[in-house]
C-alpha cells in the first residue's frame, strides 16, 4: 500500500482539525484528528502514527485516506443501517424526570425503579415502547441492584 500522507495544512484546515480535536467527547474521533495532525505536523509515515495511537497501518492509512478526501467530516462514523431510534429529545427529557422521582410520588404501587416497570411507565406514558436496554444506554445510566442487609 502506498504511503499516504496529509500535507501541511492550510491556517483554517490546522484550525478546525485542532478544534475537533481538543472539543470531541468521542475517543475514536480524537484519535482520527490526532492520526492526522501527526502526518501534517511532524510528517509521520503510517506505521509510525500506527505505533503512537495503537491502531494497525492499514487503519491509520484508512483514515487518513478518508481525511484528505473529505476533510474533518470524512473522520466521523459512516451512519448506521437500520431503523432510526424511537428516543426522542423530549422521550429522553421524560424519562429523566421520570427517574429522578420516587414511583410512589407518580401514583404508582411500588417502591423502586427497575429496567422493566421503567420501560413499562415510559411505554403507558408516551406510548413508545422501548427495550429498557436502550433507555439506558442512550442516557449513559446503568443498573444498580439494591443490596439486602
Amino acid at each position: 500500500m502506498r504511503a499516504i500522507r496529509i500535507e501541511k495544512l492550510s491556517q483554517e484546515a490546522w484550525q478546525e482539525l485542532d478544534t475537533l480535536y481538543r472539543s470531541t467527547k468521542k475517543p475514536r474521533i480524537r484519535t482520527r484528528c490526532q492520526m492526522a495532525l501527526l502526518s501534517a505536523e511532524q510528517n509521520l509515515k503510517a506505521p509510525q502514527i500506527a505505533q503512537v495511537v495503537r491502531e494497525s497501518d492499514n487503519t491509520v492509512q484508512r483514515w487518513l485516506k478518508r481525511y484528505r478526501a473529505e476533510g474533518v467530516e470524512g473522520l466521523y462514523d459512516a451512519p448506521k443501517g437500520g431503523q432510526p431510534g424511537k428516543v426522542t429529545a423530549k422521550y429522553q427529557e421524560q424519562l429523566i424526570n421520570s427517574v429522578r422521582r420516587r414511583p410512589h410520588a407518580l401514583g404508582l404501587s411500588f417502591s423502586l425503579w427497575t429496567l422493566e416497570r421503567l420501560a413499562d411507565y415510559m411505554a403507558e406514558q408516551t406510548g413508545i415502547r422501548i427495550t429498557s436496554g436502550a433507555s439506558t444506554s442512550k442516557s449513559g445510566w446503568g443498573c444498580l441492584i439494591p443490596a439486602t442487609t
